[in-house]
């Protein structure tokens, strides 16, 4: 961010430089609301918070835990990752906060209320799956939900969103015809000006082969819906394409629009982009930075990422309110870990894994591009034999650097998924055991982890140290440096996360102290 004047704030795209997927983006007086999708990470569905839609920082989630079914709390077989909450949208009207939803293992689409942003929130569902909802008041206070994969529908629901409305305005708006890998989708509904605009991304398999952002507009519902590309665009990161999402109104009369672009291991990345209006049609200008108007110049954002020594408040049983920047891997086991002034962070094994992914109460923190470094002090004191913890890489081909348990002597292990075209495409769950690519024996149980991740141009390696206390307090790389992706397995960007799992027996435990966050 680099400020022009006293009101004038210039930002670089992307203006979250992290996995912040799916945004959805409205004004309220002088704050701007951004929804970030969160699939399988809890608590669920991010609102951000800005007064110069450049800077942000998190002001709530919607929701702590999501239907609580077996494959959430990870007491099965299977696992979650990459469903949950997907795209979502974020309304305001007649004094009222909306969320909605659809979520794909439960095949419901899902409505929150509330009259302030930080809750408390009341949630309705349809027993039905609406692909990408944009959910959309009109000025005669009838309400309708736009969603669709290659054919877009509009429905009406009724007034309270329990269902679609008996009777209620209802029609197809449009057919995607092109051969796409991803076909019309990502609906943003609005009304600017007595228009009514809806925005979608394609993914086309030919010409720039790169995701397209589409509007198409009306001057009523029943009208037909003309337009076509937008933004056909890769700024500044090879050829992926900055598209889907919604245009916003800032105080000062001016539009711009909040987009998405994938960026690698790191995720995708929400980018601002100016609009200008060429009579009814929105014209979409440069992607490598832009100039808005500051709400309110003085005012000091909390960061988007955090350390922590873990000296929470806590309840009777060890239990606290976390910083936001925290989210767990899946719904947490509360019973598994607990806050203590002594010890820190503590997590206990509650079943037994084959691998990090399956590990209950992972705690997660994103990584943010171009670079990023975590580091934390791991107690390794009371694991059992074949239990494993410390700070990892977590994504589908997962990197980990974790103190073990073996014959009543402690070694460190670099382990991780094997990095295969096969691995990077799957979608099943992973029941096979990590791969230790390094060992090295530790004088003591106790020891400072360390991880950087690098996302410029593409590199998207993370590397891993290791300092002993007796060591002398130099760090040591352990292994080669290890390739992040992003998949389609948990289709979201490469986190930070400390985890403690059992390969044996479950009960052992491991406590975290000291962590560090750095960014480039």
């Amino acid at each position: 961010m680099k400020r022009t004047d006293g009101l004038l704030v210039k930002g670089t795209n992307p203006i979250l430089p992290a996995d912040f997927p799916d945004a959805d983006i409205i004004r309220v007086g002088d704050t701007y609301y951004m929804l970030a999708a969160t699939l399988h990470f809890l608590p669920g569905a991010m609102i951000l918070r800005s007064y110069d839609l450049v800077n942000w920082e998190i002001a709530s989630y919607v929701f702590e835990n999501f239907e609580g079914t077996e494959e959430a709390r990870m007491t099965n077989d299977r696992n979650k990752y990459g469903y949950g909450m997907w795209a979502g949208s974020l309304q305001y009207h007649k004094g009222k906060f909306y969320v909605s939803f659809a979520a794909k293992e439960t095949c419901k689409t899902y409505f929150y209320s509330a009259k302030n942003v930080e809750g408390p929130w009341e949630k309705t569902c349809i027993d039905f799956y609406f692909h990408h909802g944009s959910l959309f008041f009109d000025e005669d206070d009838k309400v309708y939900l736009v969603f669709g994969h290659r054919d877009i529908y509009i429905r009406e629901l009724e007034a309270d969103l329990t269902g679609l409305k008996a009777g209620g305005f209802a029609r197809k708006l449009l057919t995607d015809t092109r051969d796409a890998w991803v076909p019309y989708e990502g609906a943003h509904f609005q009304k600017i000006g007595g228009t009514y605009y809806l925005f979608l991304v394609q993914w086309p398999k030919d010409g720039s082969a790169r995701r397209i952002h589409y509007c198409f507009r009306a001057k009523s519902l029943a009208d037909e819906f003309t337009g076509g590309v937008a933004l056909d665009d890769a700024g500044t990161y090879g050829n992926s394409g900055i598209a889907q999402g919604r245009v916003v109104e800032s105080n000062d009369g001016r539009f711009y629009a909040c987009l998405m672009q994938d960026r690698g291991a790191a995720g995708r990345c929400p980018i601002l982009v100016p609009v200008t209006f060429e009579g009814e049609m929105p014209v979409f200008g440069k992607t490598e930075s832009v100039e808005t108007r500051d709400n309110r110049p003085c005012y000091e954002y909390e960061p988007l990422y955090t350390s922590d020594d873990f000296t929470y408040e806590t309840d009777e049983e060890g239990h606290c309110q976390w910083k936001k920047q925290w989210q767990w891997n899946h719904e947490p086991s509360p019973e598994l870990w607990h806050i203590t002034p002594e010890n820190g962070f503590r997590i206990i094994t509650g079943k037994v894994c084959a691998n990090v992914t399956q590990a209950v109460n992972t705690l997660t923190q994103r990584l943010f591009f171009p670079k990023s470094a975590v580091e934390v002090t791991v107690d390794a004191s009371d694991l059992n034999e074949g239990d494993f913890a410390g700070i990892c890489a977590l994504q589908g081909i997962y990197s980990m650097l974790a103190v073990t348990s073996e014959l009543r002597r402690f070694h460190l292990v670099l382990v991780g998924r094997k990095d295969t075209e096969k691995n990077r495409s799957t979608r099943i769950p992973d029941y096979l055991p990590g791969v230790v690519f390094e060992k090295i024996s530790l004088q003591s149980p106790v020891v400072r982890l360390r991880m950087e991740a690098e996302f410029k141009d593409g590199a998207d390696v993370v590397t891993f140290y290791y300092r002993e206390p007796r060591g002398g307090g130099k760090w040591r790389k352990v292994g080669e440096s290890r390739r992040i992706y992003f998949g389609l397995d948990h289709f979201a960007g490469c986190r930070a996360g400390l985890a403690v799992y059992a390969t044996r027996k479950h009960g052992g435990s491991a406590c975290f102290k000291d962590f560090k966050y750095e960014t480039k």
